[in-house]
């Protein structure tokens, strides 16, 4: 293969992954042998992976295709992530598996900057530095097996459109009365197809063929990926959302107009503390800091929408309606506030920069609905509650929360507060008032 790419002004920095330390350290020892390249940062599974690619933006990221928690494809899958977050890192897939189905995996959305290479041949030559290379400056890399995996003749009759549509629907769990209603025929037709399908697959399987095998992997691949995104899902949104993308209802694509209360954190001086920290132990705090956010969140039946950075983001009262939507809200940010100041104590025991939060609240009318397919779906919500809450947000000081008017008359029990404004806020015509919940006092 002839690649052509850009050299990197200075070292490459990068970032492996490998739930072996053995095979950890032995990449490191392999890029410690050139001059243009520098590992800044070491991960063991798929979260710390991306922890660690959010606080370290390595320019490269060599990982495994399974690690834990499943060890399934959570290389592939963070990968996916990173490139979403970061667009400009290069991704250097290691795999002892030469089936080509993984390399489509991984390229689907994008050749540019990605590589996929064979763990046995790593070790020979200098493979691993030249794709890092290649990757970072947006080109891509096949390892020469997988390639002839894939222009390899099947030397055999795979399924006919019409059956290739059938295992699809069925690989997404889709139940006979949907695929029925689709197809526009009967229930009873549909089972007598999949029985016919299932039959050919396995004739295919039990006489060796590859297309039959292929096609197994395949289902048993779909089975895998909706109970991993169900267990993911169960632990960021509440159990109702998670249980209608499990059961493939009919909530993805719909939009709903509710009023909601918007809860935007962020630490403060995080850029200061990211400039004087170890990238390493920095990414570790963040993970905690995440952790204990996330449980606040969570405990208040609050429903986690995205980290970014140090910031994170949630709503109450959405997807499913509450009545008391702003004293969740609320609660949830003391509870943030309390669990910051006791993690705060931990860390300054062991020579750690403490991390200050500053929290906004807003309510008000926003669009929501579930975007994506039943198995791989993303809540979201729009509105000016959203945008409110993250320029108050930046009017909290360390432990403060400030609400907007909205969200403090919605209270049943208003805290003490100081009022402010009205004043201009950025991005807004109207002057807006808030009131400024000030920071619990250490020991309560």
């Amino acid at each position: 293969m002839i690649a052509t790419f850009n050299w990197i002004v200075g070292r490459i920095t990068v970032l492996l992954a490998d739930d072996s330390v053995i095979v950890r350290e032995g990449l490191r020892a392999l890029l410690g042998m050139t001059d243009d390249m520098e590992v800044v940062g070491l991960a063991d599974d798929y979260d710390e992976l991306i922890a660690r690619a959010d606080a370290l933006a390595p320019q490269a990221i060599v990982t495994d295709i399974r690690m834990p928690p499943t060890f399934q494809r959570e290389g592939i899958d963070a990968a996916r992530l990173v490139r979403k977050r970061h667009p400009g890192t290069g991704i250097v897939i290691l795999s002892q598996f030469d089936d080509p189905e993984y390399a489509v995996a991984l390229l689907s959305e994008g050749a540019s900057g990605c590589a996929y290479l064979l763990k046995d041949g790593v070790a020979a030559g200098d493979q691993l530095a030249r794709a890092i290379r290649i990757v970072t400056s947006g080109g891509s890399v096949l390892d020469p097996k997988i390639v002839a995996a894939l222009v390899r003749p099947l030397g055999e009759a795979d399924l006919s459109p019409l059956e290739e549509e059938l295992l699809a629907l069925v690989a997404e769990g889709r139940p006979i009365k949907a695929i029925a209603i689709k197809r526009r025929t009967t229930g009873a037709d549909v089972a007598t197809s999949i029985e016919q399908l299932f039959f050919k697959l396995a004739k295919q399987a039990t006489g060796g063929g590859d297309a039959g095998l292929r096609n197994l992997r395949r289902l048993h691949q779909a089975i895998v990926d909706r109970e991993e995104q169900g267990e993911m899902l169960s632990r960021l949104l509440p159990g109702g959302v998670a249980d209608r993308l499990r059961r493939g209802g009919r909530g993805v694509g719909d939009t709903e107009r509710l009023i909601v209360t918007v809860l935007m954190s962020d630490v403060r001086g995080y850029t200061a503390i990211a400039e004087e920290s170890d990238p390493s132990r920095l990414a570790g705090q963040l993970m905690q800091h995440r952790t204990i956010a996330s449980d606040a969140l969570l405990e208040a039946h609050g429903t986690v929408m995205q980290f970014v950075g140090d910031s994170v983001m949630a709503v109450f009262g959405a997807p499913e309606p509450q009545s008391d939507h702003a004293d969740c809200a609320l609660h949830a940010a003391e509870a943030m506030h309390g669990a910051q100041l006791e993690l705060n104590r931990r860390w300054a025991s062991a020579g750690l920069p403490a991390f200050e939060l500053g929290v906004g609240l807003s309510t008000g009318l926003v669009a929501a609905a579930l975007i994506g397919s039943e198995e791989r779906a993303e809540y979201s919500v729009v509105g000016d509650a959203v945008n409110l809450a993250q320029r108050l947000q930046q009017f909290a000081s360390s432990g403060e929360s400030v609400l907007s008017e909205a969200t403090y008359a919605a209270l049943s029990r208003r805290p003490q507060a100081e009022q402010i404004g009205p004043a201009h806020v950025k991005g807004r015509k109207e002057l807006v008032t808030a009131f400024r919940v000030p920071a619990l006092q250490p020991g309560r």
